[in-house]
């Protein structure tokens, strides 16, 4: 179809009797209220559709941050343990090996006492 024979399709055609000249008459068309509305509600569906998926997402997002939350602080509790046992297993051989530990005398028991 070509763009004046488009631009024909939504002419009409009216002539009065006894004239050779042909007119034509320009139609244009518009929305209704019906479709005006209809038009509107579809938009605030597809918006209120887009509103929900942006709020599923950040909702996702949030499940995630509140997991990984949960395990900093377990590993953070982890790491406190591990650094106490860690003081703990070294203290043993600090003090084996410190000079206070060296100077020591061993004590034994010259008697014992009986009932």
């Amino acid at each position: 179809m070509t763009y004046s024979s488009s631009l024909a399709l939504g002419r009409q055609r009216y002539g009065q009797r006894n004239q050779n000249a042909v007119s034509f008459k320009d139609t244009t068309r518009t929305l209704g209220p019906v479709s005006n509305t209809v038009i509107l509600i579809v938009l605030a569906c597809v918006l209120g559709l887009l509103y929900l998926t942006q709020v599923t997402k950040t909702n996702a997002y949030g499940y995630h941050i509140n997991d990984l939350q949960k395990q900093q602080t377990s590993l953070k509790q982890e790491h406190d343990d591990l650094e106490v046992a860690s003081a703990r297993l070294q203290a043993l051989d600090r003090v084996k090996n410190s000079e206070a530990t060296k100077n020591l005398v061993a004590a034994a028991p010259k008697s014992t006492i009986s009932d």
